[in-house]
């Protein structure tokens, strides 16, 4: 019997940057973090981390001839390090060269250098489009995020780094969760001869649980790339597959890939009193897609509490962000806004057209959580 190694991550701190194009009269969001319960630690989950060909321009100095995406994330970086581990899927390779966006994502490493910068401490990179720049792709970009120190899994150069790297463990506050990442496809590309892409069979994904629960974790997560792309609601399938995976002693599912917002749940177990939460899909986090719905997504925030030897989920709740494509000196910029922040402040100049997408956003997304949302609430 192979015998695999688990990653051990230690707590990564951070400060959010300043930005020079930062908007007039930013909100007074509070970035003193929470004074923490004993044994308690805490995670903010987001979604979809694209990056289309106008992002890729938007983000090219070409005084410099350079790539700088701060701007991008410095809205919501306050909200974000009041958590003590954050996590986003890469949907991009970084491949050094040659960029380009749908439907072959090749990114500047500086986008990732930019979610490490505000506050992004894990970056998960199974998805559909894990492959786009094939074997060199899929190295390289796991090679940037070690040198840039950003925790990952998802994609693994080959078997030996799979053994080790698999499961990410967060240790903290004497309590220990564990991480895994799944795609249920890479858009028909076949993984790279000698690397991995975690893919969603349900044998293997049965044999890792099994594997890190012999890690003693306290809580185990699982982040899927599956569903429709587009749909407001899961399938049957994913539904199934969900409970399967409570079942097997998965506490938290964090879905991605419809680049819509899913429902979330809380659920208690009646029969085994334990608590689970899921977020079928939380939306584009960032991307050039502007059709009504996609142009947002949400920030699933919770805390584990380890009390009497028991470690419970607490306090799951949700913000809903948007994407914000104002025109700077001629040129658009592309930012992730927290929405009950902008709400509140009414800070941005928005033109009218701006204005009515966010509105309707906004409301889409209340609407479609009031009536499936179960235990989770927005954050205000």
């Amino acid at each position: 019997m192979r015998i695999a190694f688990i990653l051990i991550i230690s707590l990564h701190f951070f400060s959010c940057n300043t930005s020079t194009e930062k908007p007039k009269e930013a909100p007074q969001i509070s970035t003193k973090k929470p004074k923490p319960k004993k044994d308690s630690i805490s995670f903010i989950f987001m979604g979809d981390i694209m990056g289309h060909k106008p992002q890729i321009n938007a983000a090219y100095d070409a005084k410099t001839k350079t790539y700088n995406y701060e701007n991008v994330f410095s809205e919501v970086c306050p909200i974000i390090e009041q958590s003590d581990f954050a996590v986003a899927n890469l949907e991009v390779t970084l491949p050094g060269k040659r960029f380009s966006g749908y439907p072959n994502f090749r990114s500047p490493d500086a986008l990732a250098v930019a979610a490490r910068d505000y506050g992004i401490d894990v970056l998960v990179t199974a998805n559909n489009h894990a492959c786009d720049s094939g074997k060199k792709g899929v190295l390289r970009t796991i090679k940037v995020l070690d040198s840039l120190e950003i925790m990952h899994t998802g994609t693994f150069k080959d078997s030996t780094a799979r053994a080790k790297n698999n499961l990410l463990i967060f240790n903290k506050n004497n309590i220990k969760v564990g991480l895994l990442n799944y795609t249920y496809d890479t858009n028909g590309l076949p993984t790279p001869k000698g690397t991995i892409v975690n893919r969603i069979d349900t044998v293997q994904i049965y044999k890792d649980i099994r594997q890190a629960q012999k890690a003693k974790l306290d809580k185990l997560i699982i982040m899927m790339h599956w569903g429709n792309e587009y749909q407001s609601l899961p399938t049957k399938a994913q539904k199934k597959l969900a409970q399967r995976l409570f079942d097997k002693g998965v506490a938290i599912i964090i879905g991605s890939h419809p680049h819509v917002l899913q429902p979330m749940e809380f659920l208690k177990d009646t029969i085994t009193n334990e608590s689970h939460l899921i977020a079928y899909s939380l939306g584009n986090y960032v991307s050039n897609q502007r059709p009504r719905r996609r142009d947002g997504g949400a920030m699933i925030r919770f805390s584990l509490i380890k009390e009497n030897g028991k470690t419970r989920i607490v306090n799951p709740g949700y913000y809903l962000t948007y994407i914000y494509k104002p025109e700077i000196n001629k040129k658009p910029k592309y930012r992730v806004i927290p929405c009950v922040s902008y709400e509140k402040n009414m800070y941005y100049t928005m033109d009218k057209a701006a204005q009515t997408k966010f509105k309707i956003f906004t409301q889409d997304s209340r609407k479609l959580f009031k009536k499936h949302n179960i235990g989770v609430s927005e954050i205000k």
